[in-house]
This record gives C-alpha cells, structure tokens and sequence, in this order.
C-alpha cells in the first residue's frame, strides 16, 4: 500500500516541486512509512510523488516513482497485483528482463507489452495508479475494478493534480477548498459523499473500473471533462474497463443452473484460490475476526492454507448489544488461531474519535469508523497486512433490507398511504428504550433467524421508508439519514445519487433485493465500506486486503440465484452452507451485528462534553450552512431519551469536527 501524487503544471520547476509536490508527497508518509520520492521533468511541466509502504519486494528495486525497461511509462502507484507473478511468467516467454521482484515492475512491463487498458484488463487486485506515458505526452489515471483504492483528481488553479487522498491538496497554493453544496447535501443524506463528487468544487472521485486519460495538448487547452463514464456528451471523461452493472446484468441473464453440491465446490474452490493469492507478503499478516459469516470463512480458509496459526485481530464494547467479541473468540478457538483482542473503553473511544476527521479528508460519518479504526491500530502492532470480510453482504445479501426488503415493500405497496403514514408516526413515538423492551420480552418466543440486534434503529428506518413512492424511493429511504435537506440552512441544494440513479432499472424484473444490492455494491460499498476500510488501515501504515472482492468472485456471486443467498429469512445462505465445511453452525449462528457502536449511550455519557462543545449554536451558525434551532432541537430531544437521534446528530458531529480540523490544519 502507497500514498500517490501527481501535479502537471506547464509553470513547473525545480522550486515549486520542493515547495508544493515534495510536501504534498510527505504528507502522505502514514499510507507510505518506508520509502518516498518524487520524479518530476521541467519541460514536460509533470512530477510524480510516492510514499511507499513495503510489502512485496522490500528492497530498491521496489521503490517508485519506478520508469519502464525501455522509459517509456512512469509509474506511482498504490495497491497489489495479486497475479503479478502469472503475469511475469507470460511476460518472461514473450522476452521481458526484470531488475527485481516486485508487482509494480510487473506492471510496467505489461503496459509496455499489452498497452495500459489491456495490461490492466488482465490484473486481478486493487489498485489506483498515475501513469506517465513520455512517449504519448499524456496521463493516465486508472482505478482498480470494485473502488478498493481511491484516487482524486481535478483543477488547483492552472495545475492538474492527482492524490490518493484529498488532503494533501491543502499544500497546494493555488487550491481554494470551496465546498460544493450538493456533495455536502449528498454526505448529509448517506453519510458519505457519492462518487464521483468529492466535498470540494472542481475536485472528483475517480470512478471504480475506470481509465482516466489526459494528453498535453489537452491539459493545454483546459478541455472541458466529465468525471462521470456515462456522460456521452462530455468531450473528455473517464473509460470504463470494468462495469458493476454489466456484470449484474450478465450474471442475472445466465444463471447457475448446476446442483447445489456443485456449487459449493465452485464457490469454496474460487474463494480458496482467492485466499491464497492474498496470502502472498514479505512482511508478517494476519485478519480481522468479528466472528460473523463473511471473516469467519475467509480465516477459516487462510487457516486451511497456513503452516502457522493464523493472527486474529477482534473488538469487543462493555455493552452486550454490541460486543462481537464472545462470536470471535469462540471462532479463533475452533480453528485454533493466535487471536488478539481490544475492548473498547471511554479513553480508546475518545482517542479515535478525536483522530476521525484528520483521517477522512471529506465527511465521513459511518460511525463504525471507529472499530475499524482501532481494530487496525491493534493489528498494527502485530502485522503489515490484514485481510478482511468486506464485500459479503453486497454480493450474497447479508443485509436486512436485502432479505425482508422485497416482502416489506410488497406489504407497503398493497397498504393505503394514510395506514402507512400512521404507523411511521407511531413507531417513532416509541422511545429507543421502550423498543429494547419489546424486543426483549420476544426473544424467547421468536427464532434466531427473526431477531434484531439494536432493534430501535431498525425500526426507526424502516419507518422513515413506509411512505416511499417507489422501490428506488424506499430503498434510498433505507439507506438514508436526513431526508429532507436538513440539516442545511439552503433547502434547494439537489440530492442525488448519480451512480445508483444510472443502474435503478438494470436489472429489468430482478427481485428487488438482487436491486438492492447492485445499489449498494456500486454506491455504498466503494464511498462507504472500502473508504473506511482504506483510511482506517491506511493511517497506521497496514494493507487491508478484501478477498471475497476479487471481481472474478464478483462476476460469479452474480451468477448464483438470489433463492441461494436469500433463504429462509436469513441471507447469505449460500455462505453458510459453506462455511459450515468448516466450522459448525452453532459457533457463527447469531443476529448479525454489522460493527456497530454505541453512539446513542455514549454521547450521551462519556462524550456529552464533546458533543455539546461541537453543538453549541455558536459553533453551528459559525459555518453559515447549518440549521442551528433544528439541530440543537434534535440533541435535545436525544439527550432527554424523548427520541433517538443518534443516526441524524453524528454526521453533524463528524461534519463540525471535519469542519475544525480543516480551519487549523
């Protein structure tokens, strides 16, 4: 994993790349701690920054920015090729030399061999890289299939700049940080800003399975671009290689049509084989166990390709609703890992939580940031890499709205309007607590399967979703926070979600949760999960590496009927039987948890000082863009336990403390 930077300026010189691409570079040394340099060429007005963090090839052959056998392409890059050394082997026949052994090298080869789109077709792992073409005069930028890695680019003055984090832009001079209102409406609606908009204006997102390509004479003539691949009438814009909704589409046309025994072989033989090649590292690694179905299977198989005990990394919370720990240790127990975990005290989360917004270079407000953070500051001190279970739930429906979504909106639907607006308001009338006893008192009637964990959350969502329009509203209801504009002073910014408004019909007559989850794997998965995945890991120098997201597992995943993964009110069904191989039901069986952290109880204790500081009308009305009187209303009526705000008050905190950070960074 690396930290890259690129800025193209015709103004260019040796004293602007020391007082502008040097420390942009620096800035960057958390995702990089090992190694960093910059190449740059006046009179092609282009300089190159990298900060490395060693992983394979931990000598000088590794290090970049690295040029190609014949100078013709430069690279700085951030990921792993996961194939590199199949792609090495061709590449040798075909009468390739290589200095050393590293996968950038490899890289190179194969651009100089193949060309930069089919080089890049044939690379299985995550990747986000700039690459100088000496020959052609241009640059190209490419971001790897699912959106594991991130890479911004965009105008900082008369300067083209390109980053793996938004950052560092700050040590540009000519950078304005303006805020583009819809993508803070956006943040304020998902918790995070949708690609390809980024927080600031004339800044954007790289979208995922996309070639991005920019030639001098363009860059010359500041030709007007898109940042979006579906915009035909854009003179410039990214292309794609690589498409999400194809391969749904593709996937759900042909299904698997063989027995389920058959299956199953397919699938464990995939994901073993996906297992293995993550495995590859000159540096010591482990993974994250949080005892579900998605970690559990991918430990079990490194455990079955391991010599060793696998390192296993969990967080615990004093709070029982929450606390995956028991699930994770009874799983390390079973397969005999070397597991380590943290519970989380008050200190532990304040510590976090006062790093958040140097962390996130834009909002950023899933509030299971702060487990992912401390989960990978604890598996720091024991590996350089961890691999993770992120991807299961968009691609075998482990999500609630994916497994009750399609019988809910079809009960919401056939209901008249006014019933459905009279249990929204009913259910909102009930207190979190008055939820939690309900619940609790069923529990000894309802199944497993039927039981919810932080039951008044998903009630309050549900409820917000039962006078949804359409299926496209009620999922975006599902998903959302502030519905209405809220918390923004300005009503008449546009929320949108480009990307999951392009795929809303794909899939044509698909169930609706097959629908869900192609929103969330191109929308929520890359902006949401892979993000707080990346910035977690990155900022303590750890690669996190996502097996089930390698794309082949992906195109397979779309292959299998949505009756194999949503069964029985349970998702993931598919998952399971194979897990099961390897260890037994009762040990992962339990109401899905989802990492979530007590944010209602907390802001209310520990953190109240924090919150209230953050929340004062004073500091709300400072940035002229907030709603003080609804804001200060809502915290109100949360502290007092009259409802439960939790999910509409932490994006304004996170936004107020990112807001903070940016005025004395």
């Amino acid at each position: 994993m690396c930290g890259i930077v690129a800025v193209w300026d015709p103004r260019l010189t040796e004293t602007m790349v020391e007082a502008v691409v040097r420390p942009m570079t620096e800035a960057l040394r958390h995702r990089g701690p090992d190694a960093g340099d910059v190449w740059w060429d006046a009179a092609a007005g282009i300089a190159l920054g990298h900060r490395r963090l060693s992983i394979i090839d931990l000598s000088a052959e590794g290090r970049q920015p690295m040029w190609s056998s014949t100078h013709r392409f430069c690279i700085a890059y951030n990921g792993e090729i996961f194939n590199f050394q199949d792609l090495r082997c061709t590449l040798e026949q075909a009468g390739h030399l290589f200095r050393g052994h590293s996968d950038t090298e490899v890289l190179l080869a194969a651009f100089e061999h193949w060309g930069v789109p089919a080089a890049v077709d044939k690379c299985v792992g995550m990747f986000a890289c700039v690459v100088w073409d000496a020959v052609e005069r241009r640059l190209v930028l490419v971001r790897d299939r699912l959106g594991i890695k991130p890479l911004y680019y965009g105008w900082c003055g008369r300067s083209f700049v390109v980053s793996s984090e938004l950052g560092v832009l700050r040590y540009h001079p000519e950078f304005s940080g303006t805020l583009e209102p819809q993508a803070l409406a956006q943040y304020f609606r998902y918790n995070y800003v949708p690609a390809p908009a980024s927080i600031y204006a004339g800044i954007t997102k790289l979208a995922p399975g996309s070639i991005f390509t920019v030639s001098a004479q363009q860059l010359r003539d500041r030709v007007p671009w898109s940042a979006d691949p579906d915009d035909a009438t854009a003179a410039l814009r990214p292309q794609r290689y690589w498409s999400a909704i194809d391969v749904a589409c593709r996937g759900v046309a042909s299904p698997w049509c063989g027995t389920t025994d058959d299956l199953l072989e397919q699938l464990d033989t995939m994901l073993s084989e996906a297992v293995r090649l993550r495995l590859r590292s000159d540096v010591p690694l482990g993974a994250f166990l949080s005892g579900g179905i998605d970690s559990s299977l991918v430990v079990a198989l490194m455990q079955r390709q391991s010599a060793r005990p696998v390192k296993t990394f969990t967080i615990g919370f004093l709070e029982s609703d929450y606390d995956e720990a028991p699930q994770a240790r009874a799983v390390s127990h079973y397969l005999g890992t070397e597991h380590t975990e943290l519970y989380v005290t008050q200190a532990h989360a304040m510590d976090a939580i006062t790093r958040l917004p140097g962390l996130y270079d834009e909002p950023f407000s899933d509030a299971s940031q702060i487990p992912t953070f401390l989960i990978a500051q604890l598996a720091r001190q024991y590996v350089t890499v961890s691999l993770s279970g992120d991807g299961g739930d968009e691609l075998f429906g482990g999500y609630h709205r994916h497994i009750q979504g399609g019988k809910s909106w079809r009960w919401l639907s056939h209901t008249p309007a006014l019933v459905r607006r009279w249990f929204a308001e009913g259910a909102r009338r009930i207190s979190p607590a008055q939820w939690q006893t309900i619940f609790h008192c069923l529990q000894s009637v309802v199944p497993m399967r039927w039981r919810l964990s932080q039951p008044s959350e998903k009630i309050y969502k549900f409820a917000a979703a039962c006078t949804a329009a359409t299926h496209y509203q009620y999922y975006e209801r599902l998903v959302a926070r502030w519905h209405d504009g809220a918390p923004m002073r300005s009503k008449d910014a546009v929320v949108f979600s480009p990307v999951a408004g392009n795929a809303a019909q794909a899939l044509g007559e698909a169930a609706l949760a097959e629908r869900m989850m192609l929103w969330d794997l191109i929308t929520y998965l890359p902006d949401d999960v892979l993000t707080k995945l990346d910035r977690a890991t990155m900022a303590v120098g750890l690669e996190g590496r996502v097996p089930l997201l390698d794309h082949r597992i992906v195109e397979f995943a779309w292959r299998i009927p949505i009756d194999m993964k949503v069964r029985g009110g349970r998702g993931k069904w598919i998952l399971r039987q194979l897990l099961a191989r390897y260890i037994p039901p009762h040990v992962t069986e339990r109401p899905k948890m989802g990492f979530s952290v007590p944010i209602a109880t907390w802001v209310r204790g520990p953190l109240r000082d924090w919150v209230e500081h953050l929340l004062e009308r004073k500091q709300l009305e400072a940035s002229g863009l907030l709603d003080a009187t609804l804001i200060c209303q809502r915290w109100n009526e949360h502290v007092t336990r009259r409802r439960d705000w939790q999910q509409d008050l932490w994006p304004v905190l996170m936004f107020q403390g990112w807001r903070a950070y940016q005025a004395s960074a």
